[in-house]
């Protein structure tokens, strides 16, 4: 049997810009990497392409005063309130600046003690040391009863920068979205995960008017990028004025990736689009998915879950009384016939191969200077019985 299993490696593209031919710029530097580090293509391998270089390729952008533009329309009154936004200046500030240059009224309801991702706005030990029977609380107010706070990696205090925005905004902090609902019936649920529930939480408790983040930008206004299925979700600060939206028509973009790579070598890889990863730092406690899901396109394989053994528990339990080469030889049998032992997945957390490989791929890139949008990972697919 093969000593190595899967591998991941970095593939560096040049700098990417609006109207790049980017499906033959990754088939032609895949290739070009497999011949320089002396790797074959092969069937079963996938090629990782981070969702940003797909949105710059596509020119898909949009301006405050675009966003400003499709708010307004959404609410000709005039007035809504936020629910529940992620504390982040990359994946939120310019979305609030967006909509309060829309609207002539904007109140922001804050989650605490962290945001929906785990982003802290209070301090635990001072929640616990305040005793008051109130939930829903006014941003200065909210400061003055559990003190000053500054979140931990990005030294900045979120109530402060989200009311800097303008003097139409408003900051209240609650636990429960429907709180909004006390300030103004049209609401925008800024929520990623959840936004569903709470849209039809809203709209049972009396709620005139719910649009998501989702439904913001979800086509085009004068002339701006769009996404038709996530709106604003999974956008990122561009410049002090300009949003960079998640990727559209990815489905196509991979398949054409995946006929690109197959007429240079007559191999069938398996293609996706990646964002962040569906990981939480045991650190600092952020589950980094900020983005509406991991992968927003993949080929057919990609689709769906590993059938895989827990191979300690086999090793331990079924075969525990043999000697190691006969348990080697044991485990290898059962492994190949696993689909008639299926039943005994035990242990073993039922994932997408998306989101799996979705998490290498950015674990792998990460978002700083590496300069490897492109991952190319071998062996996924293998198993300890492969030759």
């Amino acid at each position: 049997m093969r000593i190595i299993g899967t591998t991941a490696r970095g593939v560096r593209l040049p700098i990417i810009s609006p109207g790049d031919d980017l499906v033959n710029i990754v088939a032609d530097h895949v290739i070009a990497s497999s011949k320089s580090e002396e790797y074959a293509i092969e069937e079963s391998d996938v090629v990782g392409i981070t969702e940003a270089i797909v949105a710059k390729s596509q020119n898909n952008f949009a301006t405050i005063n675009q966003l400003a533009a499709d708010v307004a329309a959404k609410f000709p009154e005039g007035e809504a309130g936020i629910v529940f936004p992620i504390f982040s200046r990359n994946r939120f500030l310019n979305i609030l600046k967006g909509i309060a240059k829309g609207l002539k009224k904007v109140y922001i309801l804050l989650s605490y003690p962290q945001d929906e991702v785990g982003n802290p706005i209070v301090d635990w030990e001072a929640l616990d040391n305040v005793t008051t029977d109130k939930t829903m609380f006014e941003g200065s107010e909210f400061r003055k009863l559990f003190g000053e706070y500054l979140h931990p990696f990005t030294d900045i205090d979120y109530i402060d920068l989200y009311k800097s925005v303008g003097d139409n905004v408003e900051i209240y902090l609650s636990k429960d979205p429907r709180d909004i609902l006390k300030l103004t019936p049209n609401v925008i649920d800024a929520e990623i995960h959840m936004r569903e529930r709470t849209k039809k939480r809203l709209l049972k408790a009396g709620a005139k008017k719910v649009y998501c983040l989702s439904d913001l930008l979800s086509s085009s206004v004068d002339g701006s990028g769009y996404n038709e299925k996530y709106g604003v979700l999974g956008s990122n600060l561009s410049t002090g004025e300009k949003l960079k939206l998640f990727p559209h028509d990815c489905e196509s973009f991979v398949e054409k990736v995946q006929k690109a790579i197959f007429d240079r070598t007559q191999v069938n890889i398996e293609v996706m689009i990646y964002g962040d990863g569906a990981f939480k730092d045991p650190y600092c406690g952020i589950w980094e998915l900020a983005d509406p899901v991991v992968s927003p396109a993949y080929t057919q394989r990609l689709g769906g879950m590993p059938n895989e053994i827990k191979l300690k528990y086999i090793a331990d339990n079924q075969f525990g009384n043999l000697s190691s080469e006969d348990k080697q030889s044991a485990v290898v049998d059962y492994i190949r016939n696993k689909k008639e032992n299926a039943s005994v997945n035990e242990g073993t957390t039922p994932r997408k191969y998306a989101d799996l490989l979705g998490s290498l791929c950015d674990l792998m890139s990460g978002s700083g200077d590496k300069g490897t949008p492109v991952i190319y990972i071998k062996g996924y697919f293998d198993d300890l019985s492969a030759f």
